[in-house]
């Protein structure tokens, strides 16, 4: 279903209008190289995905609760502490598999 939609209006001519004044100016971020690399890229009118590629077994994302202290402990290890429990559980998992 779709909305039709009506009345619509601008004020475009105002907007052309307007002289930028030297604090707006001021304002305006610089165009470096590092702007355009982080800007989005399109081939052909399509959006080049940047990034990391897409896992073949993406994670779960779920919601679980653990002790406080298992939680300190983990984070205490720093940066990557959520994917050094997640392999310390998929060790747990090859010590105690049902082979």
């Amino acid at each position: 279903m779709s909305a039709k939609l009506t009345n619509i209006t601008s004020n475009l001519s105002k907007i052309d209008s307007h002289l930028i004044t030297a604090e707006e100016y001021d304002e305006i971020p610089e165009l470096t190289d590092a702007f355009f690399e982080q800007a989005d890229q399109y081939r052909g009118g399509e959006l080049i995905r940047r990034g990391r590629p897409k896992l073949e077994q993406p994670k779960l994302a779920i919601t679980v609760r653990y002790d406080a202290e298992v939680i300190e402990a983990f984070k205490a290890t720093g940066r990557g502490w959520q994917t050094r429990m997640n392999d310390a559980l998929k060790q747990w998992l090859r010590e105690h598999s049902a082979a």
